[in-house]
C-alpha cells in the first residue's frame, strides 16, 4: 500500500502533467483590496510555475511579493472521453527574469495587447498548495478531488 508521501507525490506530478497540457491560465490576486484575474502565458519549471504577462497593465506590481492563485483547466477543451479538469496553484509570487531555456519554453510572444506593443513581465509561483480536480463520464476511474498542502 502507497503511504501517504507517495500518494502527495502522485498527485503532485498530475498537477505538473494536466497544467503542462495548456497554455494559458488566469493569475487571481488583489489590488488595492479589490480582487482580480488576469490571464497569462505559463511554463513549469523546476517545480514551479513561471508566468509570462503584458507589463503594461501594471498586474505584475500586485502579483509580486503577494501570495497568489493560478488556475488552468481544459473545461471548454475536453471532450467527455477525455474528462474535464482544472489544476490551481497558491504560493508566494516573485519576479524573476527566466532563463534563456525558460524563456524558449514560452514560444513566440504575442505582437499585441488591446491594441497596444506586447512588453512581457516575468513571475514565478513557489506553490505552497496545488488543488487538482478531475471530472470524467465514468470511462476512467473516477480519482478524488485533491487539495495538497505542500
Amino acid at each position: 500500500m502507497p503511504s501517504e508521501f507517495q500518494e502527495d507525490r502522485a498527485r503532485e506530478k498530475r498537477a505538473v502533467e494536466l497544467i503542462d497540457s495548456v497554455d494559458h491560465g488566469r493569475v487571481a490576486t488583489s489590488m488595492r483590496a479589490l480582487p482580480f484575474l488576469a490571464s497569462a502565458r505559463h511554463i513549469v519549471a523546476d517545480g514551479r510555475v513561471v508566468l509570462r504577462l503584458h507589463k503594461g497593465y501594471g498586474y505584475h506590481r500586485a502579483c509580486a511579493g503577494s501570495v497568489v492563485a493560478y488556475g488552468a483547466d481544459n473545461l471548454n477543451n475536453g471532450g467527455p472521453d477525455d474528462g474535464h479538469w482544472s489544476v490551481q496553484f497558491v504560493g508566494t509570487c516573485e519576479a524573476v527574469e527566466p532563463a534563456p531555456g525558460e524563456l524558449d519554453l514560452f514560444g513566440p510572444a504575442p505582437r499585441f495587447v488591446d491594441g497596444e506593443p506586447f512588453d512581457p513581465v516575468y513571475l514565478r509561483i513557489e506553490p505552497q498548495f496545488v488543488t487538482v480536480h478531475e471530472l470524467t463520464a465514468g470511462t476512467r476511474h473516477p480519482k478524488r478531488p485533491f487539495h495538497h498542502v505542500l
